[in-house]
């Protein structure tokens, strides 16, 4: 599964979540698509004249913005076609574009979906302990199953069998359980349950582009749950 190992786990492709598109559109500088804010990455030039993502995208000034694809990223850096692009969306000189910009991008979405899951859980939206998943699940009362990217697969393939039992989602994240659990504040979390639609629809906005730049750009819609060995095939194919 090319560019889909993170934190030791096969890491499942997901698009946009849904709405996302609803709002005001912006335009892609290297590829000139047109996507709600949450499907694309905004860029600003900070004042030291080197490029920054904006994850958030509040920071002040004139920001560009680009798909979260990391062929795409990865060719227009490597060939300068991005500093261009930046350059004339700046209406400025060429800024400085450090060889790490995809790092860094990455970092700022990793941060935004892991803060967002965090908060969902201090606001008591999320459903934590496999077994209080797995009622939840057979209930039919989950939306999303979130699994850590180091998640046994035994552990995986019992969840998603009661989840398809009630239905829903189901997708692991590139992080292993160690960053899942300092994001959560709380020991050994390995598996997230989501029931309430809003916390649904924010964390699938802040998931998206960062499971579609991890992934080489290649998005597929999150499906109701498969077993394990089925999502194992798929990514190994």
């Amino acid at each position: 599964m090319r560019g889909a190992l993170h934190d030791d786990g096969p890491v499942p492709r997901l698009t946009a979540a849904p709405g996302a598109s609803s709002g005001p559109q912006r335009r892609c500088v290297l590829t000139g698509a047109t996507a709600g804010r949450h499907e694309l990455v905004r860029l600003v030039v900070g004042p030291d004249g080197r490029v920054w993502p904006d994850a958030a995208a509040r920071l002040p000034g004139r920001g560009a913005w680009v798909v979260p694809d990391r062929a795409v990223l990865a060719a227009a850096i490597r060939r300068g076609r991005l500093r261009a692009a930046l350059a004339r969306a700046f209406r400025s000189p060429p800024p400085e574009v450090p060889e790490d910009l995809l790092e860094r991008i990455e970092a700022a979405l990793a941060a935004r979906a892991l803060d967002r899951l965090g908060l969902e859980h201090r606001a008591g939206r999320l459903v934590l302990g496999a077994e209080r998943i797995a009622r939840a699940a057979r209930a039919g009362r989950l939306i999303l199953m979130l699994h850590a990217a180091d998640a046994a697969e035994d552990g995986v393939a019992k969840l998603e069998q009661a989840l398809r039992s009630g239905g829903g989602d189901a997708l692991r994240i590139p992080a292993g359980r160690e960053r899942l659990s300092h994001a959560l504040g709380r020991d050994n979390s390995v598996h997230i349950g989501v029931a309430d639609p809003g916390a649904a629809r924010r964390i699938r906005a802040e998931l998206a582009r960062w499971l579609r730049l991890v992934d080489d750009g290649r998005a597929l819609a999150a499906g109701p749950a498969r077993g394990a060995a089925s999502r194992t095939s798929e990514g190994r194919a």
